[in-house]
Parts: C-alpha cells; structure tokens; sequence
C-alpha cells in the first residue's frame, strides 16, 4: 500500500501528498515540487502546494521547539545526547546567521543542500532567540526562493525527460 492508496488517487489527493510532503524535515519543498509535477499536479500548483506546505510548522518551531527539546532532554540520557548532536550541528551555521542577520537566515534557508531548509532555519531562529516576526519574513523569502530554484530544475528536468 502506497500513500496514494491511502490519500486517494485523486486530485485532491496528489495536492495532499505534495502539501504534506512538504511539511517533512529532510524532504521539504525540494522533495514535494518534483513529486507534484510527477503525479502530473503540473509546475505552478505544485510549487504553491509545497510552498504552503513547508511554511506550516515554521512558526510553531520558532515558539515551540526550546520547550520541546528541553523536555526531550529530560526524559531520557539517549534523548538528551541526541538533542544535543542536532542543536551542536544546527549552531554551526550560528556565524552566518550573526554576521547577516535576516539576510543571513533567508539565505540559509534558501541553500538547497541537506541540513538547510525551513526546519533548520527555523530551529536555528528559535536557539538564537529570533523573534517570530521577524523571523518569519526572512524564512519566507528563503522559502519561496528555493522553491523557485526547485521549479526551475524541475521544470528543466521534465523538458528533458519530455523531448
């Protein structure tokens, strides 16, 4: 059983799976614009799905995720170690975000490498204390950006694949 067995091999349902898709850290928009164009959702609509998608759980991350990774901690040494990896990985990209400042946050959410994208922009905004309001914006542009780098190579891809 596939997901699309599950959502529904409609409309509706392919626009689910790219929405949802989208919201996953790792996958993201750089996973969910190919998947829409591929369930033949098509360029523009799949990028607004996933566009809309991977928007979602950026501002509960930037309220959220210091009360969540402290209880983490808590419950568990293996919890504890593990949180700590991924907040000493995330704070890597600490001095881009110091030295640019937003700029800095809309870029690195707009690299389109592993360890980059809306989740880890917003788990670093939330660890260096960034405010949702103005957060958010500089998340927004990096989003929308990478996914028009996305679109771009899908749209190039399918030509290709299409000739």
């Amino acid at each position: 059983m596939n997901i699309l067995d599950w959502f529904g091999d409609s409309f509706f349902g392919k626009s689910l799976v790219t929405f949802f898709m989208a919201m996953l850290p790792i996958v993201e928009l750089r996973g969910a614009i190919p998947m829409g164009v591929a369930l033949g959702l098509g360029e523009i609509y799949s990028f607004v799905l996933a566009v809309l998608g991977n928007l979602v759980p950026v501002p509960f991350i930037i309220v959220f995720i210091r009360r969540v990774l402290e209880w983490l901690q808590k419950k568990s040494k293996w919890l504890d170690k593990l949180v700590s990896k991924k907040v000493e990985k995330t704070m890597k990209n600490e001095s881009m975000i110091r030295k640019y400042e937003l700029l800095g946050l809309m870029l690195f959410v707009t690299i389109p490498l592993p360890g980059t994208g809306a989740w880890t922009g917003a788990l670093l905004a939330a660890l260096l204390d960034l405010r949702l309001k103005s957060a958010f914006p500089a998340i927004v542009a990096g989003v929308v950006i990478a996914g028009i780098a996305v679109l771009i190579l899908t749209y190039g891809f399918t030509a290709i694949i299409g000739s």
